[in-house]
């Protein structure tokens, strides 16, 4: 098997950002706060690509009914709500208010705070709140790696027949092969239950820290 994936020097990166929906001023200035207000956190921001994906994909998807677990300073659902359709909704789960205060901020710079719903607290049992009914179009999983088999059993049953889930740091640095902490591991085991999950086809890409891609039958 022929490996013709190549390594991101930062002038290559900046080259692929560049020709791919590059950043808007809004975008520039949140992720620009973030590191300024939040150095030791900011890498929980996802990478600008990622932000262009996920606007692309949603868009893609026609979405309407969209969800977040893991919102952080709001870079990821300010670049999903740009993508919904004109009556879209995106509801966001966290438990931070201090860091979606942020979010809310730049929410409402961008004209997408109207379709925007935060909600605060433990997504595993916040999530249970979500209509039982198959009805999303589209889902983000971004949120503590331990948690993340509860969000995908409450996510899954949730999704519209050929809705999306997308799920960050799959690859945890590359440590997935050879797990060293508790949220490694925890990715490893995540990555081999999506494997073998038959309600979905999945695709994992190396995006930023790798972003698996489930489609629900």
């Amino acid at each position: 098997m022929t490996l013709k994936s190549i390594p991101l020097t930062d002038d290559l990166h900046a080259y692929l950002v560049a020709h791919g929906a590059p950043p808007d001023e809004i975008v520039r200035d949140l992720t620009e706060e973030t590191l300024s207000v939040l150095p030791e956190h900011a890498s929980m921001q996802v990478a600008p690509e990622q932000a262009a994906f996920l606007t692309f994909l949603t868009r893609l998807l026609n979405a309407r009914h969209a969800v977040e677990v893991g919102t952080f300073t709001g870079l990821s659902s300010l670049a999903i709500a740009r993508g919904l359709a004109e009556d879209g909704r995106l509801t966001c789960f966290d438990i931070s208010e201090e860091y979606t205060g942020i979010a809310r901020r730049y929410w409402a710079r961008a004209g997408v705070d109207d379709r925007i719903d935060l909600r605060i607290g433990p997504a595993g049992e916040t999530l249970r709140e979500l209509p039982n009914r198959r009805y999303l179009d589209i889902a983000f999983i971004d949120a503590d790696k331990t948690g993340y088999p509860v969000y995908w059993a409450e996510l899954v049953p949730r999704m519209r027949p050929g809705g999306v889930i997308a799920v960050d740091n799959v690859l945890r640095n590359g440590r997935v092969v050879a797990p060293q902490s508790a949220d490694d591991r925890a990715i490893a085991a995540f990555n081999d239950d999506v494997l073998s999950d038959v309600r979905v086809d999945a695709v994992m890409l190396p995006i930023a820290d790798g972003l698996t891609l489930a489609h629900v039958h």
